[in-house]
């Protein structure tokens, strides 16, 4: 997978002090913009990305030949327009579409670092991505938004910038992960390390890819995006291309097939290092902690106007999880607005057609930015 030719870089440069401990300096952060920044720079838009997204929001992703990953979300017209308003996007540090990561040198022992990198948290990608503000001389963006992993960006965002957006917008995420949510990463990383082919993460070095572990990952991840209504409706009992049962252990069932191909596809586009390292720094994602206890402290310096989303048939990141996000800002009496999104598709809805959905978000990126707009002439 060659990205080099087909990526915007920024390089860092200046040392950022990480949560683990250590200092990076000099390193690159992969970004994607959309629309134009207009001449006051109040229209941008720092959108955040999940565990396996990238920089490449909308459009052809220029790697992968294939849409990007919010193409219903994203564009001219559509909820967030790339007509109205200026979309940035980075890719993760410790992701592997350009960003600093696990596949990269290090420039120390001119190895591929692998798991000789950093651990990482959403603390230290934000502290990262927001380096893209000085770069576009951006003082204020007018919003930031982000799905599951890219919705505790939002979060710590606003937490770390309190000054720095006019609204938030984190959908179907939380403030901190679940004992059910590491168990699911964990099972993941173990089967990654339980590939042979892994080589306790020095597998570039040794030209191997641990691929079956890494497809066995997104597998098993990837039914806790679905839901059990939609997963029924879709595959049911279904046979794949045959009459009747094989009495063997290949994919009898169209469900089988379905998840094989999903992890097949996804270790041609990801790194395993990766996935354990931004597994990780999701786990280690606790804004209650950071805040001795009290989420509402993470928010209390803050003005920003928040709209909370949540879906019925998520039990990733359940609505109730969302609600405490919404309780902990109501205490400080933020501005904020909670809508539960009824839909089969679970998880994963915020990623897909859902009308509802795309037109909640729609409405108060839009009402919002006129709003700006009337306080700017008065």
């Amino acid at each position: 997978m060659n990205i080099k030719d087909n990526i915007k870089t920024l390089t860092i440069n200046k040392p950022l002090k990480l949560d683990c401990g250590k200092t990076i300096n000099n390193f690159p952060l992969a970004y994607e913009t959309y629309g134009s920044l207009n001449k006051d720079k109040n229209n941008a838009i720092l959108v955040f990305h999940a565990l396996t997204g990238d920089q490449f929001v909308t459009g052809i992703n220029p790697v992968t030949n294939k849409d990007g990953w919010w193409s219903y979300a994203v564009g001219p017209g559509k909820s967030i327009d790339t007509e109205k308003y200026f979309v940035i996007c980075a890719n993760v540090i410790g992701g592997c579409m350009g960003s600093f990561g696990p596949s990269h040198q290090n420039p120390e022992t001119k190895k591929i670092y692998g798991t000789d990198f950093p651990v990482i948290t959403i603390n230290d990608m934000v502290n990262a991505q927001v380096n893209l503000l000085d770069h576009f001389d951006i003082k204020k963006l007018f919003s930031v938004v982000g799905g599951s992993m890219g919705g505790m960006q939002v979060l710590q965002f606003v937490s770390n910038y309190p000054d720095k957006t006019k609204t938030a917008v984190p959908i179907a995420c939380t403030s901190s992960h679940s004992a059910q949510n590491i168990a699911f990463n964990e099972l993941g990383r173990q089967a990654i390390a339980a590939d042979h082919k892994w080589q306790d993460g020095e597998y570039s070095s040794k030209n191997t890819i641990p691929n079956k572990g890494l497809a066995v990952a997104r597998m098993a991840a990837h039914i806790t995006y679905l839901s059990k209504k939609g997963l029924q409706e879709k595959f049911g009992r279904k046979l794949q291309e045959r009459d009747d049962l094989k009495f063997g252990f290949d994919a009898d069932f169209q469900i089988e097939s379905y998840l094989r191909y999903q992890g097949s596809v996804f270790v041609d586009r990801f790194d395993a290092n990766s996935y354990l390292y931004i597994t990780r720094a999701m786990d280690y994602f606790d804004l209650v902690k950071q805040n001795n206890g009290n989420l509402s402290n993470a928010f209390k310096n803050t003005k920003a106007k928040f709209f909370v989303i949540s879906f019925t048939s998520d039990w990733l990141y359940p609505t109730q999880e969302n609600k405490d996000i919404v309780i902990a800002l109501n205490a400080i009496g933020a501005n904020v607005g909670f809508v539960e999104i009824k839909s089969d598709k679970g998880h994963d809805s915020f990623l897909l057609d859902v009308p509802d959905f795309l037109k909640a978000l729609k409405n108060f990126l839009d009402s919002s930015y006129l709003e700006k707009k009337n306080e700017t002439r008065i």
